[in-house]
C-alpha cells in the first residue's frame, strides 16, 4: 500500500511541475527547496525563508511518521 502511495504522490509532483512549472508569469523569479532525511536527521534548503519554512515542516511530518513507524502503529 505505501509503495502504491509513493508511486502516487511522485507521480502527482511531476504532473504539477508539468502543468504549471512553465508559467510565463513568474517575472523571472526561480525559488526552490529542498529536504534530504539522512535517518532521523533532516537537512534543510531554500533560496528563502518561506521555503525553508516549508521544509521545515514538512521535516516534522516525516520524523512524527518515522516515530509512529518505530513505534509498531500500523497506518
Amino acid at each position: 500500500m505505501l509503495i502504491l502511495l509513493g508511486f502516487l504522490v511522485a507521480f502527482m509532483g511531476m504532473a504539477l511541475t508539468f502543468l504549471y512549472g512553465n508559467r510565463r508569469d513568474s517575472k523571472g523569479k526561480i525559488s526552490g527547496g529542498g529536504l534530504i532525511m539522512i535517518g532521523p536527521i533532516p537537512i534543510l534548503f531554500g533560496t528563502d525563508k518561506k521555503l525553508a519554512i516549508m521544509m521545515a515542516i514538512v521535516a516534522v511530518a516525516v520524523i512524527a511518521l518515522y516515530v509512529l513507524m518505530a513505534a509498531g502503529v500500523r497506518l
